[in-house]
């Protein structure tokens, strides 16, 4: 009913940007209802918030190792949310997923969000 599709992730060279979208749909899906995450998960590590913005986005959460390099940003006409990345590092490798946070207010704990994409793989070349 809910469904989380993340776009836009590839093949990028370090010190290079990328913009990763994720669209929001379902019947009973009130976008602008939901806080939104972005996760991401390396090979062998857990699964990370790397931003996050409340329903309004007035309050945004970034991880400490991507401040000043991600920004993350919402439409709640389109229904979308995205995660503008620049000066890429190899440590940025992973499969990014976006998630969904009923009234949330911004959280980057992983129990708190109800919805979950399929993700997206970003590789970082050097």
């Amino acid at each position: 009913q809910v469904q989380l599709a993340e776009s836009g992730g590839g093949l990028v060279q370090a010190g290079g940007s990328l913009r990763v979208s994720c669209a929001a749909s379902g019947l009973t899906f009130t976008f602008s209802n939901y806080a939104m995450g972005w996760f991401r998960q390396a090979p062998g590590k857990e699964r990370e918030c790397v931003a996050a913005i409340s329903w309004s986005g007035g309050n945004t959460y970034y991880a400490d190792s991507v401040k000043g390099r991600f920004t993350i940003s919402r439409d709640n006409a389109k229904k979308t949310v995205y995660l503008q990345m620049n000066s890429l590092g190899h440590e940025d490798t992973a499969v990014y997923y976006c998630a969904a946070d009923y009234r949330g207010s911004g959280s980057s704990l992983r129990r708190d969000y109800d919805y979950w994409g399929q993700g997206t793989q970003v590789t970082v070349s050097s």
